[in-house]
């Protein structure tokens, strides 16, 4: 897991560190020491610890004016014991509506596990941003996690989709392809 970086070719145009609005505004960053893990495997250094012991993230792009952004997540979501969903909800997610953000790509290609609980942050999650117009898509799920995810009938709130080329896209292509699809689906 070590080996894993977030994504890191949209750097010049976006990094949450100095971004004045963002939940990781002013937090600095070490490439030689590797101190978060999931369980007994360090992480790269470059992830974003929210709270979770089992979960990281790295913010790739937040666009103000047109309210979306892409996070990047690694490492097992678990609902049921660490209450992920509560943590990712409070520190992250409400700081970013708050300011604006209502439309989230979650790229979720290297989340290995998934383990649920309830769906009431979900649902919160999505009455705070549906009226605006918003909504919550989860990129690449592997697939013993997507079935998971199913199963607790989730994707009601976050929408499942593939995309294994959205590396090539600027985050602005990205967003468009996405939005147009998403504008589709709930109409």
């Amino acid at each position: 897991m070590h080996d894993i970086e977030p994504y890191y070719n949209w750097r010049h145009l976006y990094a949450a560190e100095e971004d004045e609005l963002s939940p990781f505004y002013g937090r600095e960053y070490s490439e030689f020491e590797f101190t978060n893990t999931v369980y007994n495997y360090y992480v790269h250094p470059q992830w974003d610890d929210f709270g979770s012991r089992t979960l990281y993230l790295k913010v790739l792009f937040a666009d103000y004016q047109f309210n979306f952004a892409i996070i990047e997540l690694l490492g097992e979501w678990n609902d049921a014991i660490e209450n992920d969903i509560m943590t990712l909800k409070r520190e992250i997610i409400d700081v970013m509506v708050a300011e604006g953000i209502n439309k989230f790509i979650l790229i979720t290609e290297n989340v290995m596990n998934f383990h649920s609980s309830d769906d009431c942050y979900y649902e919160e999650w999505w009455d705070d941003i549906k009226d605006e117009g918003g909504w919550i898509v989860s990129l690449n799920m592997p697939e013993q996690t997507k079935h998971d995810f199913v199963r607790a009938r989730l994707d009601n709130y976050v929408h499942l989709l593939e995309n294994d080329k959205w590396r090539t896209y600027q985050p602005q292509h990205l967003y468009n392809l996405i939005d147009n699809v998403m504008m589709r689906r709930l109409e």
